[in-house]
C-alpha cells in the first residue's frame, strides 16, 4: 500500500473545492448564453458541466500525485461526475448532473448502512487516524451521518425538481458545503465524550 505523503492543508482544500468554485463561476458567467456547437445548441449550464468533468479528474490526479493516496469517496465522486456529467453533455440534458449529488449521498448512506447492519463503522476505518475515538462514538456518528446523507439526497431531489437551476447551483455550491460543515460542528459532544486521549509516559 502506498504511503500517504503530507500535503499543505490549504493546497488540499483548494484542490478539493476548486472545481466546485470554478463550476459556480462558469455557470454565473454563462447561464444567460446559448452556444451552438456542431449544429447543437448548448446552454451555459451544460458547458459549465463539460468543463467541470476534466477539472475534477485533473485535481483528483494532482491529489493522488502529491499524497500518494486517493480515498474511495474521492474515487466514487470522480466516477459519478464523469458518468452523470458525461450524460448531461452527451444528451444535452441538465437533469443527469443535477441527480449526481442524490446518487452520491444514497451510495454513501448505503455503504455506511451496510456496515451498521454488520455491527461495524466503515466511517471509523476511513477517519480513525485523523480522529481517534472509541468504537461507541464511531457507531453513534456513523448512524447520524447515514441519516444525514439520506436527508441530503432527499433535499437535493426536492430542490432540483421543484426550483430553478440558479437555486440548485447555489444549493450545490454553498448549501451542501455549509450543511456538511455544520453537521460535523454539531457533533462536538460526541467527539469530546468518546475521544481517545494519547497515553503519556509516566516515567518510572
Amino acid at each position: 500500500m502506498a504511503e500517504k505523503k503530507p500535503i499543505n492543508p490549504i493546497l488540499k482544500m483548494a484542490l478539493e473545492l476548486g472545481p466546485i468554485a470554478a463550476f459556480f463561476i462558469a455557470y454565473v458567467k454563462l447561464r444567460e448564453q446559448v452556444f451552438t456547437i456542431g449544429g447543437t445548441e448548448y446552454d451555459g449550464f451544460v458547458l459549465a458541466t463539460a468543463g467541470f468533468i476534466p477539472l475534477i479528474l485533473l485535481t483528483t490526479g494532482i491529489l493522488w500525485r502529491l499524497t500518494g493516496h486517493i480515498s474511495k469517496m474521492q474515487i466514487a465522486t470522480a466516477v459519478l461526475v464523469v458518468v452523470f456529467g458525461g450524460l448531461t453533455v452527451w444528451l444535452n440534458d441538465d437533469r443527469f448532473f443535477k441527480m449526481k449529488p442524490t446518487i452520491i449521498y444514497v451510495l454513501f448512506a448505503g455503504v455506511l448502512g451496510v456496515g451498521l447492519l454488520r455491527g461495524q463503522s466503515y466511517l471509523q476505518f476511513v477517519m480513525e487516524e485523523v480522529v481517534p475515538m472509541q468504537r461507541a462514538g464511531w457507531m453513534i456518528l456513523t448512524r447520524r451521518l447515514t441519516f444525514f446523507f439520506i436527508g441530503l439526497a432527499v433535499l437535493n431531489e426536492v430542490i432540483w425538481r421543484t426550483m430553478s437551476t440558479d437555486m440548485w447551483v447555489n444549493f450545490k455550491t454553498f448549501g451542501l458545503t455549509i450543511a456538511v460543515f455544520g453537521f460535523f460542528m454539531a457533533q462536538g459532544r460526541v467527539f469530546g465524550k468518546y475521544a481517545i486521549e494519547e497515553e503519556k509516559d509516566g516515567g518510572d
